[in-house]
């Protein structure tokens, strides 16, 4: 087995590490963004590595949990791997490339809405602690929903129901679209466009909106996984920024940390990425979904939601989750404060078993004495450490404790949703444990 001691003393806590019988510095200023190195700089042994995840992304793609991923990993603030495999397609046609653009599924939840509503409680704008009906007045009149915190929401401690099919609701039995909801060309009205040839009712939000409002709450307070109030989310950024959630984060976050491929509905952008396709859609689309979200849900709303939707590439994706790392700054720049990220990345309802925090996954709460195969993420991952996953086979993690970043990007949907191998073969955290297993010898052991 890798030197464990590395990992759990002296890469967070030594200012040098031994490459080849020198030390090598491995700190990377706060006032620079990420920067590239080889992993043997941060005392990480290359061919490890190498060796490792080839065969692990090469299994996967055997065992069709994907046609293609790639991975990157920084650690220290320095990119030390970043490499594609396979394909868009199971036809081989077009090589994953390091700049494609991926639709990020739930990851958008962490990396959309939630700086947003962090930056809100930053200045005082929204309270966690406070009914979340105070900011979202239709609660005020459900008397389920008027007590509920957005804290608890966050925790997915609130009993909200974890998903409605709003799909159901355009479709006819029959399996033909609405046409009072659907038309097939932009009209008066019909501006949201959920996919070529497909516009959805302006006003099919409220309708949304209603529909979430009215829906049942569990008196079980326990951990409930329930990705509802992210539809609302935005509607709510707007309302209390007085700016539209696309341009907010465009200008609070994303053009700052020149994350330029982050964004909503690629398909009408003029970014020169590739974008993978998703899933071969029956139901709705009737067609490959490419630069469209692939979330039903996020769809209806015209592709901008705070569930799903947000697209971008590995390397925007780490700028954003070195910033978390960082505790807010990048570059820098401060972008939230310190004790928001800190208490967002926080367990916040350990005694009643609910790893979460405040819209981060985290890790199970007795992840470091599993085995691999039930751990999750990792079993080296911190406690200190967060995340996300997305059901398009996206993944991003952050360890500050360890100084990683880990980003997974995967479209695990091709050519159907079915396809379930990527977490039968527990691929992703198998990638994240060969990252805390690869160091070097410190330069006293030799």
């Amino acid at each position: 087995m890798k030197n464990y001691f590395f990992i759990l003393f002296g890469l967070f806590l030594s200012p040098v590490f031994a490459q080849e019988g020198k030390s090598v510095p491995i700190y990377n200023s706060n006032t620079s963004g990420l920067t590239h190195a080889h992993p043997s700089e941060v005392g990480l042994d290359s061919a490890y590595i190498h060796t490792q995840i080839d065969s692990i992304i090469t299994n996967g793609i055997k065992n069709k949990a994907f046609p293609g991923a790639q991975v990157l990993v920084a650690q220290r603030g320095h990119i030390i791997f970043h490499k594609a495999y396979g394909f868009h397609t199971y036809d081989s046609i077009l090589n994953v490339a390091l700049d494609d653009l991926y639709d990020l599924a739930s990851v958008t939840k962490i990396t959309a809405p939630l700086p947003a509503l962090m930056k809100l409680v930053d200045e005082g704008k929204l309270d966690l602690d406070v009914p979340f009906s105070t900011y979202w007045k239709p609660w005020k009149r459900r008397k389920d929903k008027k007590d509920i915190t957005l804290r608890e929401i966050l925790a997915h401690q609130a009993g909200l129901v974890p998903y409605i099919v709003f799909l159901n609701r355009v479709i006819k039995k029959n399996g033909r679209l609405k046409h009072r909801f659907v038309k097939n060309g932009p009209k008066p009205g019909y501006r949201n466009q959920a996919y070529e040839g497909l516009y959805i009712k302006d006003r099919f939000n409220r309708k949304m909106y209603r529909i979430i409002n009215r829906s049942k709450v569990s008196n079980d307070k326990t951990y409930s996984y329930s990705g509802l109030t992210f539809l609302i989310f935005p509607k709510l950024i707007e309302q209390l920024t007085g700016r539209s959630y696309e341009e907010y984060l465009q200008t609070e976050f994303y053009r700052p940390l020149g994350a330029s491929t982050l964004g909503f509905a690629p398909a009408v952008k003029n970014l020169p990425n590739t974008i993978v396709p998703t899933e071969i859609d029956t139901l709705f689309r009737k067609t490959l979904t490419q630069g469209w979200v692939h979330d039903e849900n996020a769809s209806l709303l015209g592709g901008v939601s705070g569930n799903a939707g947000l697209f971008g590439t590995a390397n925007d994706l780490a700028k954003l989750m070195q910033m978390y790392l960082q505790y807010g700054t990048y570059a820098g720049k401060r972008y939230i404060t310190s004790g928001t990220i800190k208490e967002f990345i926080k367990t916040q309802y350990p005694e009643n078993e609910n790893r979460r925090g405040l819209g981060f996954d985290k890790p199970l709460l007795n992840n470091q004495n599993l085995p691999l195969s039930e751990a999750y993420p990792a079993p080296e991952a911190s406690a200190s450490s967060f995340g996300h996953s997305g059901f398009t086979g996206t993944f991003v993690w952050a360890d500050p404790k360890n100084q990683m970043v880990y980003i997974f990007l995967s479209n695990r949907v091709y050519p159907t949703r079915k396809n379930r191998n990527l977490y039968t073969l527990n691929i992703r955290s198998a990638i994240q444990h060969v990252f805390y297993q690869a160091s070097l010898p410190l330069e006293y052991d030799r």
